[in-house]
C-alpha cells in the first residue's frame, strides 16, 4: 500500500512539473517580437474557433505573467514589455495612464481607464528589478506613479474609471472608487517609492481612505452609492496588494462570502449572475452564462495557503487541475459540453505558477 501511495505521489509530481513547463511555454508564447504581451496567443492551431480573440495587450494580464515568469526564473521578455509601454502604448508618455487594452502595435483598442493596471505594472517592475531601476525604467515608474496621483482626489478618483472585469464604472461625481483598483494603485505607489518617497505618503493616504470605506466589510465599490456585491477579485487585497493580512477578520468574512455566493461545485465565479462566457459568433459577443475562472481558484488557493490552510487550498487548485486538457488552462471552465473557454489564457497559467511557487517562498520546488 505504501509503494502504491509513493508511486501515485511521484506520478502527480511529474504531471505537476509538466504543467509548470507548459505554463512557462504559454506565457513565453504570449510575448511577441516587439515587446507586447498579449492575453492569449490566438495564432495557436488549437485555439478555440468560436471564442473571443484575445491577441491584445491588457497590461494587467501582462503584469501577472511577468511576475510569474520572473519568479520561475524566466526573465527574457519582461524588459521588452516595459519598453513597449514607453515606446508604443498610445498616450502613455503624455498622460501616464493605462487604458483598457491595446493593439499589439500600440494603439488603444478600447478606451476605458482601468487605473488598476498602472498599479499592477508598477508591481511587476519592482518585482523584476528589485528597486535597482535603470534610467529608462525610472522614467516609466515615474510616469505610471504620477498617472495614479493625477487622477486621485480627496478619497476618490477624479475621472471615470472602469473595474478590472470591464463591466462597471466608478463615477467621480459620486466620489466612487473600485476597491480592487484602489488597492492596486496603493501597491503600485509603494513600489514606486524608491524613485520618490512622496509616493509612499500618497499610498498611505489612499490606504486610509480604502480602509475607512471598508471597515465593516470589503466591498466592490465605495462612494456615495456603494456596491457590496460579492466579487472574487477582492482576494487581491490580500495578495498581491497586501492591504489586509491573511488572517484579518475582514478576510475571514470575504472568504466566507465568496464560498457562499460564488463557489459552485468547486469552481469560483467572478460575481453573482455573471453572464460573460467568452463566446463569439454571428459578429456578436454572446453572454450565455459565465463559468468558473481558474484564475480565481488559484487566487483562492494562494490566499488560503498564506493563511496556513494548505489542504483546503489544494481542493480549489485540484478542481482546475482535474478538469483541464493537454496542459492548457482556459479562461473559464463550464459544467457542460456546449460552452468553451478561451484557451490557453496567459493569466490563468500565471496564477497557477504563482500558487505553485508559494509553498517554497516564491521558488519553484
Amino acid at each position: 500500500m505504501g509503494d502504491q501511495r509513493r508511486e501515485k505521489a511521484g506520478t502527480a509530481a511529474m504531471e505537476d512539473q509538466g504543467l509548470v513547463n507548459a505554463s512557462l511555454r504559454v506565457i513565453r508564447g504570449c510575448a511577441v517580437q516587439n515587446g507586447a504581451i498579449v492575453a492569449a496567443d490566438s495564432d495557436l492551431p488549437d485555439y478555440p474557433r468560436q471564442v473571443q480573440d484575445y491577441r491584445y495587450v491588457w497590461p494587467r494580464d501582462a503584469s501577472f505573467m511577468c511576475v510569474a515568469a520572473n519568479r520561475a526564473g524566466l526573465r527574457d521578455f519582461q524588459e521588452g514589455f516595459f519598453h513597449w509601454l514607453l515606446s508604443r502604448a498610445e498616450g502613455m508618455r503624455e498622460s501616464g495612464l493605462l487604458f483598457q487594452n491595446y493593439h499589439v502595435n500600440g494603439p488603444k483598442r478600447w478606451l476605458a481607464l482601468q487605473i488598476d493596471q498602472n498599479g499592477s505594472v508598477l508591481w511587476a517592475i519592482a518585482d523584476f528589478y528589485r528597486e535597482d531601476f535603470p534610467t529608462a525604467i525610472r522614467d516609466l515608474v515615474k510616469l505610471l506613479a504620477d498617472g495614479i496621483v493625477s487622477v486621485w482626489g480627496e478619497g476618490f478618483f477624479t475621472t471615470l474609471t472602469q473595474d478590472l472585469w470591464e463591466e462597471r464604472y466608478a463615477y467621480p461625481e459620486l466620489k466612487q472608487f473600485h476597491t480592487y483598483s484602489l488597492a492596486a494603485c496603493i501597491k503600485g505607489l509603494q513600489c514606486a517609492a524608491p524613485v520618490d518617497p512622496a509616493y509612499a505618503e500618497r499610498a498611505a493616504a489612499m490606504e486610509r481612505a480604502l480602509k475607512k470605506a471598508n471597515r465593516k466589510g470589503i466591498i466592490r465599490t465605495a462612494g456615495r452609492l456603494r456596491d457590496a456585491t460579492c466579487d472574487a477579485s477582492l482576494l487581491g487585497l490580500v495578495w498581491p496588494f497586501g492591504i489586509y493580512e491573511p488572517d484579518d477578520p475582514l478576510v475571514d468574512k470575504l472568504i466566507g462570502d465568496i464560498e457562499r455566493s460564488l463557489v459552485g461545485k468547486g469552481g469560483i465565479r467572478r460575481y453573482p449572475l455573471d453572464a460573460y462566457d467568452g463566446h463569439r459568433r454571428y459578429g456578436i459577443d454572446a453572454r450565455r452564462g459565465g463559468g468558473a475562472w481558474p484564475v480565481l481558484n488559484f487566487w483562492m488557493a494562494l490566499v488560503l495557503s498564506l493563511r496556513g490552510e494548505r489542504a483546503r487550498a489544494r481542493i480549489y487548485a485540484d478542481h482546475v487541475l482535474n478538469r483541464i486538457r493537454a496542459d492548457r488552462i482556459p479562461e473559464q471552465l463550464f459544467p457542460n459540453r456546449i460552452q468553451e473557454g478561451v484557451s490557453p489564457l496567459g493569466w490563468s497559467h500565471a496564477m497557477y505558477l504563482l500558487y505553485r511557487m508559494l509553498p517554497d517562498g516564491g521558488k519553484l520546488p
